[in-house]
């Protein structure tokens, strides 16, 4: 699992847009590396943004949170062992309010910026994955990963 965070704004530009490449580029890395040493892997990207991102846009460029997704959507849905390196299995993006008295967290498949995703369904979902991708050592029944 890569887990990335933007959680601050930029200084200079007031929004959360100047490191979404870079971690992009991190990502994509971690995935090839990972995906030629063990092609069997099934790897997940979780992307944090400060819910910050979802408003940061202006008359010029749309927010962070709307940027993100035709940038990264490319690099989700690897569903063969032979699929393309730079793919993961699935890529998150999460909305983060990191306020202590009534914190939130809101999910979303990279593919889809508007419908929210429960991450216990999704962490589920990649469980199922490992369990079908290593089928002579694993099943998977309702999130729950087994020997066989």
């Amino acid at each position: 699992m890569s887990v990335k965070t933007i959680s601050f704004k930029d200084g200079n530009t007031k929004n959360y847009q100047k490191n979404l490449t870079n971690r992009r580029g991190d990502m994509l890395m971690e995935a090839v590396t990972l995906h030629r040493r063990f092609p069997y892997a099934v790897l997940v990207a979780l992307l944090f943004l400060d819910k910050g991102a979802r408003d940061d846009g202006t008359e010029k460029r749309k927010s962070t949170f709307e940027n993100a997704f035709p940038r990264l959507r490319l690099f989700t849905g690897r569903s063969d062992p032979a699929g393309r390196d730079e793919q993961f299995e699935r890529f998150y993006v999460l909305l983060v309010d990191a306020n202590p008295f009534k914190p939130n967290l809101e999910c979303y498949h990279v593919s889809d910026s508007t419908t929210q995703v429960n991450l216990g369904d999704a962490l589920d979902e990649i469980v199922e994955l490992i369990a079908e991708r290593n089928f002579d050592l694993y099943e998977a029944n309702e999130g729950k990963i087994r020997k066989s």
